[in-house]
């Protein structure tokens, strides 16, 4: 049993019969879910992740004090709290995780404040260009189970993805990142005798990459360490997480190099190929820079259009 299915199971065993019995009158006001801070709430929770903040649990999310004052929240974080602690062989714990909470009884305000700088969502083309990805993704991943007022459901819907706009000036300071170290600088690195330099090039051209394939695939890229897990699962570009691993793992010497620069060539002509079929570049060459400048070009926000390439990344 992952963490989804644990959080659904004992929400419907013990949180949604406490609410009811309990609550009555407050469940116009509600939201009840599992989404957030954890793999769990991705899904890519195994046996080593239970070392840390993995328990039964669910999140109940609640509207400012002018709808739901403090003493009915108060009164729900008490229900909440005597909720058996035990379920399915899990516990949940005694302390709270590093961070603030995680689940139990949230302000919806706060809890999207502290995600992303934004009470009711709405971001700003500043903020859009600036909140960490990592944060946007989980404001939208895991489950929500009823949101009877519907302020989380708009929320979470207006955050799906990047504006279009956005999306495209993201896209176009990745694809320059990937062709300034991968396409120009690993091979001069390599050639200049600096292999540490040469690796942080291959690097920097994976890092750039499996941000530019999730633009491409309209998803946020989650936390560093779920990267690969995430990519694998994406409707197109996925085989290439292999291809990147090969260039994480594998030395800088000899043929070897020679072989490193070639697949990022190949993962280059991929990433072009899917360009062109999403019709957002003009250009018509393997040369990434000239496709990150023709992305931008064709954004529609003048303001937007004309920050520097990299103002998005």
């Amino acid at each position: 049993m992952n963490g989804l299915e644990l959080s659904r199971a004992y929400f419907e065993a013990h949180g949604k019969p406490m609410l009811d019995q309990q609550f009555p009158d407050l469940l116009p006001y509600l939201a009840a879910g599992f989404f957030g801070s954890g793999s769990e709430c991705f899904g890519y929770d195994d046996q080593v992740s239970r070392d840390h903040d993995f328990e039964p649990g669910f999140c109940l999310f609640l509207p400012g004090e002018d709808v739901v004052d403090r003493k009915t929240a108060f009164a729900l974080e008490r229900a909440y709290a005597k909720l058996p602690r035990e379920f399915e062989g899990f516990r949940r714990s005694l302390m709270g995780p590093v961070g603030g909470p995680r689940r139990g009884v949230l302000r919806t305000e706060e809890f999207f404040t502290e995600k992303i700088g934004a009470a009711d969502g709405i971001l700003t083309l500043s903020q859009w260009l600036t909140v960490p990805e990592q944060s946007l993704a989980e404001c939208i991943n895991g489950e929500l189970y009823f949101d009877n007022r519907g302020d989380v459901t708009r929320i979470r819907e207006s955050l799906a993805c990047y504006p279009e706009d956005v999306r495209r000036k993201k896209l176009a300071g990745h694809l320059l990142l990937m062709a300034q170290s991968g396409q120009y600088n690993y091979r001069r690195c390599i050639r200049h005798g600096e292999n540490g330099a040469a690796q942080l090039a291959a690097v920097g051209f994976v890092k750039s990459t499996m941000s530019a394939v999730f633009l491409l695939n309209r998803r946020y890229q989650p936390y560093y360490k779920w990267c690969f897990r995430a990519m694998r699962d994406l409707p197109k570009l996925a085989l290439l997480a292999e291809l990147l691993e090969y260039l994480l793992t594998t030395d800088n010497e000899g043929d070897l190099a020679e072989d490193k620069y070639d697949v990022m060539e190949s993962i280059a002509a991929d990433i072009i190929d899917e360009l062109m079929e999403q019709g957002i570049t003009k250009a018509t060459c393997g040369d990434l820079e000239k496709h990150a400048y023709s992305v931008n070009d064709h954004i529609s926000d003048p303001e937007l259009r004309n920050l520097h390439v990299l103002a998005a990344v």
